[in-house]
């Protein structure tokens, strides 16, 4: 077996991770992530926390009685999720494991996305305010997961309209796009849809100014080198790209209307070496309405 063969195996062997929690949101998550997985034929592994949330003051007095109340209540959930699961994949053989845990969701998750292919969460669960943007759980594992973090919204986007829409994908030529544009193109490919890579060099608010032809030139050369390489490797996928004159975070929110998966960096050129988000990554798993993808160039240690 070559190292190459042997990286592979060693790759298929990790599973897609989807927490779940009874809210929606998060059995969209498990949709999402069944299809993921079935396309990338590895394991799909659902997880919740039966772990009181005890906030400040002292933690209550957990009885056995209430433990096993609790392990119920988790298998519950996970019996819906499973179900949908399977309904998703569409009779896919793609196995689906699942687990109850009585540790904190957050460090859990953190520790078990060392040997994950990816985490995939819901935007919000039960346990936030409607009026949030972004829950605490989902909002902790974009910042510090060390996988690439999915995050769903009000849809799975399984639907037959979304599956046939492209995948789009931020590209800034930073190192720090370079592991999304690989990400999105296999997607892509599994997905057997097209592929949108837009790049947007404005960060000015207001009235757009007119780019002399140099500058354009310039970020035409960017999104070119960013692509180098990655059409020969997945000659099957066709790639549109949109060269803009405008915000990021604007530009993909209008690209990302038509698309079926965003799929971005975990921060762009503004950001730095320690930077656990970037502004734009931030403002966009907020804002899509379709599920997106952060992807880290490097694992951040808690």
């Amino acid at each position: 077996m070559t190292e190459q063969t042997a990286s592979r195996a060693r790759e298929l062997e990790k599973p897609i991770i989807a927490a779940v929690d009874g809210s929606a949101v998060s059995y969209h998550a498990a949709a999402w992530a069944a299809v993921d997985a079935a396309l990338h034929g590895c394991r799909l592994h659902l997880v919740t926390s039966a772990a009181l949330q005890t906030g400040y003051g002292p933690a209550p007095l957990v009885t056995d009685k209430d433990v096993e109340l609790l392990r119920r209540d988790g298998e519950r959930v996970l019996t819906e999720a499973k179900r949908i699961a399977r309904n998703a994949a569409s009779g896919d053989t793609a196995e689906i494991s699942t687990e109850v845990v009585f540790d904190p969701v957050i460090p859990h998750l953190i520790t078990t996305s060392r040997e994950a292919r990816m985490l995939v969460l819901g935007s919000r669960g039960l346990g936030s305010l409607r009026r949030g943007l972004l829950g605490s759980v989902s909002s902790a594992l974009i910042r510090h997961a060390h996988c690439p973090v999915a995050i769903v919204h009000s849809t799975s986007a399984t639907d037959t309209v979304s599956i046939g829409k492209p995948v789009l994908v931020g590209v800034d030529g930073t190192r720090n796009s370079e592991p999304a544009v690989a990400f999105a193109f296999e997607e892509a490919s599994r997905r057997k849809v097209g592929l949108v890579a837009l790049h947007a060099w404005s960060d000015m608010t207001g009235p757009v100014v007119v780019t002399e032809g140099w500058e354009r030139d310039a970020e035409e050369v960017v999104l070119a080198d960013s692509l180098v390489g990655w059409s020969e490797r997945y000659p099957d996928v066709s790639v549109r790209r949109i060269l803009v004159h405008d915000r990021p975070v604007r530009a993909l929110l209008g690209a990302a209307e038509d698309a079926q998966l965003v799929v971005v960096g975990s921060h762009g050129r503004g950001g730095f070496a320690g930077m656990l988000l970037g502004s734009t990554s931030a403002a966009l798993v907020q804002s899509v309405e379709c599920p997106i993808v952060v992807v880290r160039e490097r694992a951040t240690e808690v």
